[in-house]
């Protein structure tokens, strides 16, 4: 009669999200309706827009990154959700009156955005403006 603490703890059974059928794939980021977004992804005319990575102290060592300037032909919700959970962080959408729609993470998350923008041909890396720091 040893607390539930020691008591030896069976192997976990695989959780039901690691199918691979239920994975989150980067060909379903595309809105509903058949636009592909990933069509012209290379082409220069089409990305004429800068995206630009900022991050901000909060407080003490907390601080925030802002992605501005993702095409809005992508659905931000998919993109937040393979990020957040590609690089353990959290994150929301923010509607700005100015900026439009922008990404907000928790963390300095730089780099690690920047490279998953370049490396799902999300954006060129041409087009990424990083500031801060």
């Amino acid at each position: 009669t040893h607390p539930r603490c020691c008591q030896e703890r069976s192997p976990r059974s695989p959780s039901p999200l690691a199918s691979s059928s239920r994975r989150m794939n980067l060909e379903n980021l595309a809105k509903p309706g058949g636009f592909d977004p990933f069509e012209n992804a290379g082409d220069d005319d089409e990305q004429s827009a800068d995206i630009h990575i900022r991050v901000q102290q909060r407080n003490g060592r907390k601080c925030i990154t802002t992605v501005q300037g993702i095409d809005a032909a992508l659905d931000l919700k998919k993109v937040l959700k393979v990020i957040k959970k590609e690089y353990c962080c959290n994150g929301n959408i923010i509607d700005d009156e100015t900026m439009g729609q922008v990404l907000q993470f928790q963390g300095d998350q730089r780099v690690n955005i920047g490279k998953f923008l370049i490396e799902n041909q999300l954006a060129l890396k041409e087009k990424i403006k990083t500031h801060g720091f």
